[in-house]
């Protein structure tokens, strides 16, 4: 399964923790170590997998690295999902160690933007806990301000990130005006609707925009916090991610200078009465030809992303002020993966959905550099999970580049597993 032009390098990869249940970080996109590298969040559940209903509840607390991976649980939420998590994140730009996470409302409340979520954040050294109006999706890197979307349009048009409802699902407008993209500040919980799904749908409008149901989805904030990314999908058929299609944007982070980056607009053959759901494989999405995902910013002007650009499927890495775009790895990344630069943006981390016949996942260490990929280790995942209940490896860097922390389910459970990259990252 390794690729032709990748070198094959194993790595160490060793298990954290040995406590009861299964434990599990979410997304690529956000560091579970704290600053010292001593302290790694994580949830905590009692089952690989589960068709969830809103009801089931994890644990969200962190791994003492240095007292041999005790898991300290401090909360406790129902609101979240096996891609993402809570949405569990360190308040990084705060001093001590302070955490904020997704959690349910008590009582319903359509007095709010989102009636039944909200976040929590906590201070690990006082225990001091405060709510938040709305459930966040990232916080900025200085810990001032956090970007907000509605996780019960994520229910309907990607399930597999969403969150279900506490009582009846909400009754959506395809692009409404009181819905979008929040800015909500970490100091008061004051919110703010900086972009309107009505106001992105009308920006640059194409045809297949009308009848189509829009939200945003993998919003970005770069490390100096003065820039965003998302993107931006629709489609007409919920029900097919193969439908599905995309805009990148980027904007300033109180909704001005909104900058298109790239458009996947494409012909959908799938909207006709004669197509077949049934055919779509499991990960056909993923490896679609159109698809904008993954995007993060590898520093505060560029942003690295798999899609389509000039005609051409790749990780493309665009400049945020000039929109130019160009290609990485063009001969041995040749598929989506979960991407992230290295502090010193030397080193491209990512893995590949499962292999069709193995059902193998391979990680990936890409030396921008060099121009070398290095295949560091397969990991096997049960077919069976299917979409919703899948187990991706979403691999994140440490502090110091040294290590790689991944979730996989290759030995039967859900588990975290810390890989060490040093060999290549830091040689002696």
């Amino acid at each position: 399964m390794t690729s032709a032009t990748a070198i094959w390098h194993p790595c160490p990869v060793r298990r954290i923790g040995s406590d009861p249940g299964h434990h599990f970080f979410g997304y690529y996109n956000k560091h579970p170590w704290d600053e010292s590298g001593r302290f790694l969040l994580a949830q905590r559940v009692p089952m690989r997998a589960a068709d969830l209903t809103g009801r089931e509840i994890a644990e969200v607390g962190y791994f003492d690295l240095r007292q041999g991976d005790r898991f300290h649980a401090v909360g406790e939420t129902s609101t979240w999902n096996w891609q993402m998590g809570s949405q569990l994140q360190w308040l990084r730009g705060l001093p001590g160690r302070q955490l904020i996470y997704n959690t349910r409302a008590a009582v319903s409340d359509a007095d709010y933007p989102y009636a039944d979520f909200r976040a929590t954040a906590l201070d690990l050294d006082s225990f001091e806990a405060r709510e938040y109006p709305l459930p966040v999706y990232v916080v900025a890197p200085n810990s001032r301000w956090a970007l907000c979307v509605d996780y019960s349009r994520f229910e309907v048009t990607h399930p597999t990130i969403g969150y279900r409802a506490s009582q009846t699902e909400p009754r959506l407008e395809n692009a409404p005006s009181d819905d979008g993209i929040y800015r909500m500040e970490i100091d008061s919980g004051d919110a703010e609707l900086i972009l309107s799904l009505r106001d992105l749908a009308r920006f640059q409008p194409l045809a297949s925009m009308r009848n189509a149901i829009h939200w945003v989805t993998h919003l970005e904030v770069n490390p100096g916090s003065t820039r965003c990314l998302f993107i931006h999908r629709w489609t007409e058929r919920v029900e097919d991610e193969t439908c599905f299609l995309h805009r990148l944007f980027s904007m300033n982070p109180d909704g001005s200078e909104l900058r298109l980056l790239e458009c996947t607009d494409h012909p959908l053959p799938q909207l006709a009465d004669d197509f077949d759901p049934a055919a779509v494989g499991t990960f056909d999405y993923e490896k679609s030809e159109y698809q904008i995902s993954h995007p993060a910013w590898k520093n505060d002007d560029e942003i690295i992303v798999w899609g389509p650009h000039g005609g051409r499927i790749h990780y493309h890495l665009y400049d945020d002020r000039s929109g130019a775009a160009r290609i990485i790895g063009a001969d041995c990344l040749t598929e989506n993966g979960h991407m992230s630069y290295s502090p010193d943006g030397r080193w491209l981390l990512s893995d590949t959905y499962p292999d069709s016949v193995s059902n193998e996942r391979l990680l990936i260490l890409y030396d921008a550099e060099q121009g070398r990929r290095y295949d560091i280790g397969r990991f096997y995942t049960d077919p069976q999970l299917g979409k919703p209940n899948r187990c991706d490896l979403h691999p994140r860097w440490s502090p110091d580049a040294r290590s790689v922390c991944i979730d996989s389910i290759h030995e039967g459970e859900r588990q975290m597993y810390l890989v060490d990259v040093s060999s290549l990252t830091t040689p002696e």
